[in-house]
């Protein structure tokens, strides 16, 4: 093995928001920065901050709650860049499951989760509902949310709704069904969040290697900005490369995947210190942080101008869910267009 090596652990399997990452191996752009990259997948998705945080792996992706609560339980890792900036996350449902906007009606319902996280966060909102854990069954399904909704396993599940709610409109279409038939109740506004960002997914390292390898996370940052600003420039082109260099993206799926996911990619990578603020809070509230608990993330490896944070936050959020209508009804990429100020972070 040599000196110049990273390993990286993605948070899944190869996924279409996962392209900047792969695009920087495949054209060559880690080398260009003298660093070897080795990418690693997952077996199980709740293993990767373990597995970082022991040492095993340098780096990789992990959302932004599950890097709190591993620092949290011991699990030395740090955020070091954002890929995906809010994701719209919440409970998702078929219409005919018979819930609807009311979190009440979830009351007696099957309610899958990716991981403990997912649960923690499901009994915590059943206090602000008058109901408790015991108010619905939990059933632990991993990333197969979607094909256990469509069995008829569960009668909902915590998704995305750039990955889970794209599975659904996309089955739901070949049924003859229409895509409006699934659903999402936001846990950001069940919770009264202000933000979906606990759900971002991070740029993430094992705290020593990162402290002792300042220059290589340096390189491996540079390399991952130059493949997501040519992705935004070009996403057409971006999904092309991608698909030639990991033939198993070549889907209409996951092309749909990645044009719902363009709108999310962070584009100066930058951790954004008001959604830390939301999520170590978010965090406490939980239970899986204590109240000292200083937030694990640095910009300090992002060699570039960074964006000043949006003024209005809670608009945002309001034009991306009509943006996101937009491109599921007509497809393409589209992105927000936000007036930020540039700073150094």
């Amino acid at each position: 093995m040599t000196t110049d090596k990273i390993t990286f652990l993605t948070n899944w399997h190869a996924t279409p928001y996962h392209a900047p990452l792969y695009l920087a191996q495949a054209k060559g752009y880690f080398k260009n920065e003298g660093i070897n990259v080795a990418i690693l997948e997952p077996n199980d998705p709740s293993d990767v901050t373990e597995i970082i945080g022991s040492g095993k792996v340098d780096m990789g992706f992990k959302a932004m709650i599950h890097t709190l609560a591993a620092k949290a339980r011991g699990f030395p890792v740090i955020s070091v860049g954002s890929l995906l900036d809010e994701p719209f996350t919440g409970v998702v449902y078929l219409k005919e499951s018979n819930i609807t906007s009311d979190f009440r009606t979830l009351e007696g319902k099957r309610i899958g989760y990716v991981g403990e996280f997912g649960k923690i966060q499901i009994d915590e909102l059943t206090s602000h509902y008058g109901m408790t854990p015991d108010s619905y069954t939990a059933i632990r399904c991993g990333m197969n949310v979607s094909q256990a909704l469509i069995d008829g396993t569960i009668d909902a599940g915590i998704g995305l709704e750039n990955v889970q709610m794209v599975e659904l409109e996309e089955w739901l279409a070949v049924q003859g069904r229409p895509k409006s038939d699934v659903q999402m109740l936001r846990i950001d506004e069940l919770a009264e969040l202000g933000c979906c960002c606990f759900c971002s997914i991070l740029y993430i390292g094992n705290e020593k290697f990162v402290a002792e390898n300042h220059e290589k996370v340096r390189a491996f940052m540079r390399a991952v900005k130059l493949a997501t600003d040519e992705l935004l420039a070009d996403p057409e082109k971006a999904w092309k490369e991608y698909v030639n260099f990991k033939s198993v993206m070549g889907t209409e799926l996951n092309y749909k995947i990645f044009e719902r996911s363009f709108a999310y990619f962070s584009s100066d990578l930058k951790n954004v210190a008001r959604d830390w603020a939301k999520v170590t809070n978010y965090g406490k509230r939980l239970g899986v942080l204590n109240e000292d608990f200083k937030p694990n993330y640095t910009n300090d490896f992002l060699d570039w101008a960074l964006h000043g944070e949006s003024g209005n936050p809670t608009g945002d959020q309001k034009r991306m869910v009509e943006l996101q209508k937009d491109v599921a009804a007509c497809g393409g990429f589209r992105r927000l267009k936000l007036e930020l100020a540039t700073a150094k972070a």
